[in-house]
This record gives structure tokens, sequence and C-alpha cells, in this order.
């Protein structure tokens, strides 16, 4: 079996099922206090990939709409930090190893996807140390086991790879009960208050749901997230899925944990479908 080992377990979070699962639990029992939102349906969300210390509590936020609901397939888009490349890397082994077991990869939506896109290939380096993805399992793993994964990984985040991701993804899910997950975190290593500055541009674009207005600024502006491409990815897939409404979950930055606001990075949690009036949009 070819299994893309966890990079990260015993480091970024617990690399045993027992402690995992008990941090898991503590974050979402905090993000269940703070928000209070009915979702009719669930397409997508936007999560952050830090250590679980640092962003789990921002991403518990969106992750904590899980429960409760099926999904035939979800599938992971997040940037490269350490392999640059053109495209979009896909990786077709068994699965992904995490604490909790093997999560399975969706070998007929990952070749429907191949099929969909030319710019969707297999280029494995790309998975080998990138916890973008792997820092969703935790969470995913924990609450909806089973369910089988597409890992994707974007390399140069040009407007063009977004947008055909974005289409591709819609046209390879078509008739599938599908969960779409951009990871990203927000700017990074500015004090808090430039940092804030900078965030409230992607959180603008993601409440107006506007992937193409997040493209314009990402385009300006590269920095205000680095996982913006896979970000617009997901919106664009999601609204072409039938997603109608986005909601922005939570905010925080890294100095909210560590307590040191001079050099920050920002956390995003977000949900994309379809929303009962009322619900708050933005926290």
């Amino acid at each position: 079996m070819l299994i893309r080992r966890a990079a990260v377990a015993g480091s970024w979070y617990p690399g045993s099922a027992p402690a995992l699962a008990e941090a898991v639990d503590r974050h979402l029992a905090d993000a269940a206090r703070d928000v209070t939102i009915e979702c009719a349906d669930l397409v997508g969300l936007v999560a952050p990939h830090a250590g679980l210390m640092c962003s789990g509590p921002v991403a518990a936020h969106a992750y904590r709409l899980l429960r409760g609901r099926t999904f035939d397939v979800a599938v992971l888009v997040g940037p490269s930090h350490f392999v640059g490349f053109d495209g979009v890397s896909i990786y077709l082994g068994e699965g992904f190893e995490t604490p909790f077991g093997i999560a399975p990869i969706d070998d007929a939506c990952a070749h429907a996807l191949l099929a969909n896109s030319p710019i969707v290939r297999e280029h494995p380096p790309a998975h080998v140390r990138e916890h973008s993805l792997e820092m969703q399992l935790p969470f995913l793993a924990h609450l909806a086991p089973g369910v089988p994964i597409v890992p994707l990984v974007m390399g140069y985040q040009t407007a063009t790879t977004a947008r055909a991701l974005g289409d591709a993804l819609a046209a390879a899910l078509r008739g599938r009960i599908a969960l779409l997950v951009a990871s990203t975190d927000l700017s990074h290593y500015h004090d808090a208050a430039s940092a804030s500055a900078l965030d409230r541009v992607v959180i603008d674009c993601v409440t107006r749901f506007d992937a193409d207005g997040l493209q314009a600024a990402l385009t300006v502006n590269p920095g205000h997230a680095c996982g913006g491409g896979p970000a617009v990815a997901v919106m664009r897939a999601a609204r072409l899925a039938g997603a109608r409404d986005a909601v922005v979950l939570d905010y925080a930055d890294s100095g909210d944990v560590s307590g040191d606001k001079s050099a920050v990075v920002g956390y995003l949690a977000a949900a994309l479908g379809t929303f009962n009036r009322g619900d708050r949009r933005e926290r």
C-alpha cells in the first residue's frame, strides 16, 4: 500500500489517537460556546493549517459544522510550502496516515478530476513534507471517520490555476455529496494591527462570497494569504456546486495564543453553503 506518512504528527499535533481526540474535542467544545449557526447545506470550509495549539481554536469553528452530516468525499486543497511547480499535485496512493488510522483516498473521484483538467497531475514530492493538508485531518478524521479524501496541493498560485481548478472540481464532483476544504492561513509575521488590516481584505471577500475579488486582491498582494489560490478555487467550485452563502465564523491571530503580538499569523474559519436566515454572518 502506498501511504502518505504523517509529517508533523507528534509535533504540530498529538501523535496518539487518545491525546489527539482530547485536543480536538476541547477545541470543538470551546467553539460551540462561541457561535450559533444553522446550516441547511454545507458545501465548503475555509480553515487554517498551523499547529493545532495555535490555529485549532479557529479551525474548530469550521469543522464543528460537520457534526450530523455525511459526505461521499472530502476534497482538500492547500498550498505548497516547500516545492515549487506549475499546476496542482494530486496524491494517488491508498491514503494519508493519521493517528486515527488511514484516511482513504477516493480513487474514482481523483481520476475524474485528472480527466477534467490538465493542470491536475501527480507530483509526489509536493506531498512529502507538506502540512497544509495534513493539518485538516485531525478534525476531519475525528468528525467524519472513513470519509475518503482527494488531496490536492497547489504549486504556483496563478489566477489561471485557481480558476481552472475551481471549474474542474465542480465538474468532477457533480452528483456527489462533497465537502470542499480550502486550507489557508492569512498574513504572516506582521504586527497584529497591520495583520488585521491585511486580513480584513480576505475576510471581506469571503463574506461577500467574491472569489474574483479575492483573486484580484491576491494579484496585487499575494501576502494576504499563503493559501489564497486554494481559497479562490474552493470558493469558485462551491458557487458552481450551488452554494449561495459564505459565513465567516471566526478570526484570530497567533498572538492570541502565544501572547506575542509583534509578529503574528492570521487564522480564518469560514463556511460555504446555504444558511438559514438570521444566522450571524461574521464574528
